[in-house]
């Protein structure tokens, strides 16, 4: 299959499955203040087998690099364990930063969690770096790329060894992503810019935007990939919308929740990339540094669960989206849990 590449300007259910909503979570696998890495891991599976419990369709990890407050480098591993641990739920990356690997290498890493738990895995694309400049550097080797330019032939060799197989006389027509396996992962493109859903259209891809990163465009992009859409890949169109969400009926809870994201954002910007003390997040929420801040309402859906699941099927609607992908970082990952059980069980049936 030729990928094709798209220019911009940019701006700032598995095989006898139970029921599922049209609700994903996207975990960034966080590491709270004074626990270990392996107690954040074990805390994604408490996350994803309540989430699975709850009725969510989907259970997704990010890929981030050089941050001590993440637990999220290598995504294909943790969705390896979680497939094991969990029984239903779709588990997988959103996304694998395609220009920091090989494609041959992501098919047969994909392929193989396919044999472990087939009908269950997801596979996001993503041609940002997911880091630092020099951490981009040191993962690609060294080697100076463009990602716009490249990004689309990478794509299309993925395919390819996925399964579409390449054109007659191609050197890597006589290779095999291994182990064979007789399905596929489910295939997305993220973005946060137009850029994303616009290669999704023009390729016939499954597209996901980040309105938790640009709320200001991302009802009318996706609109406008249903719009456009090509049959490629997919024959349908077929989008989600990540969205900060938190639900809880304690407002104290909510404005800590806020401030915990706003002061994340505020310590990205300073280069700081080391989990939050709480009573971090509770000194920056009493400060008049947040409390005179506007309030970044579109970004976020917040309140009790009935307010937020109205935002969200708002925001669904004027996105025409397929589904929503609840994006819940923070400090306290019961609460978090709590937010998404409380958000299924107000999700109209």
């Amino acid at each position: 299959m030729r990928v094709v590449g798209v220019s911009v300007t940019e701006t700032t259910p598995a095989p006898d499955a139970p029921s599922t909503l049209p609700l994903a979570v996207l975990d960034f696998v966080g590491i709270e203040y004074g626990e270990s890495a392996a107690d954040s891991i074990a805390g994604a599976v408490e996350v994803a087998r309540a989430v699975e419990a709850a009725g969510f369709g989907r259970y997704w990890m990010s890929e981030h690099h050089n941050m001590s407050s993440l637990a999220c480098s290598a995504p294909e591993i943790l969705i390896s364990h979680l497939l094991t641990l969990t029984s239903s739920i779709r588990v997988g990356a959103a996304g694998i930063m395609l220009p920091n690997h090989a494609a041959f290498k992501v098919a047969e890493t994909f392929r193989t969690l396919l044999a472990i738990a087939p009908g269950r895995v997801d596979l996001g694309l993503g041609r940002a770096p997911g880091t630092d400049p020099l951490t981009a550097h040191v993962l690609r080797r060294g080697t100076q790329t463009d990602p716009a330019a490249d990004f689309p032939g990478q794509v299309a060799e993925l395919l390819g060894f996925l399964g579409d197989g390449f054109p007659e006389g191609h050197p890597y027509g006589q290779l095999l992503a291994a182990p064979v396996v007789p399905d596929r992962p489910d295939v997305f493109m993220l973005g946060s810019s137009q850029y994303g859903p616009q290669f999704a259209s023009v390729n016939g891809m499954r597209a996901v935007f980040a309105h938790h990163m640009s709320p200001e465009i991302a009802t009318s992009v996706l609109r406008r990939y249903r719009a456009d859409f090509t049959p490629g890949v997919e024959q349908e169109p077929w989008s989600a919308i990540s969205v900060l969400a938190f639900a809880s009926d304690d407002p104290d809870e909510v404005t800590r929740f806020e401030a915990g994201w706003a002061l994340t954002m505020l310590n990205l910007r300073r280069n700081i990339r080391e989990p939050i003390r709480p009573e971090a997040v509770d000194e920056f929420a009493a400060s008049a540094e947040f409390r005179d801040a506007p309030r970044d309402a579109d970004r976020m859906a917040t309140g009790p669960a009935g307010v937020v699941v109205e935002r969200l099927q708002q925001l669904r609607q004027e996105s025409q989206a397929d589904e929503v992908v609840i994006v819940t970082p923070g400090l306290d990952r019961a609460a978090r849990i709590a937010s998404f059980e409380s958000v299924a069980a107000a999700w109209p049936r």
